[in-house]
């Protein structure tokens, strides 16, 4: 059951060429990480993250997806349930 203030964003992200599978492992290793994938076309792989709040989002976003090894670029689509 999802909490009024949790958050939930998709993260698309473009890695080095060679990296996808290094930053694959290295996204299952984020406990907010519900569920990640590998990507053919302008992103190498997305991430769906669900934090308490969007205070945390950002921190994962850019402290712990940011800094993996072999990402190049992030672009981070916030979600919301439809009311």
């Amino acid at each position: 059951m999802r909490h009024s203030n949790e958050a939930t964003a998709i993260v698309l992200i473009v890695a080095e060429p060679g990296m996808e599978s290094e930053v694959y492992e290295a996204l299952r290793g984020i406990p907010e990480v519900k569920e990640q994938m590998l990507l053919f076309g302008e992103y190498d792989l997305y991430a769906k993250i669900v934090c308490e709040d969007f205070g945390l989002l950002g921190s994962v976003v850019i402290n712990s997806i940011r800094a993996i090894e072999g990402v190049d670029s992030t672009k981070t689509l916030t979600a919301a349930p439809l009311l």
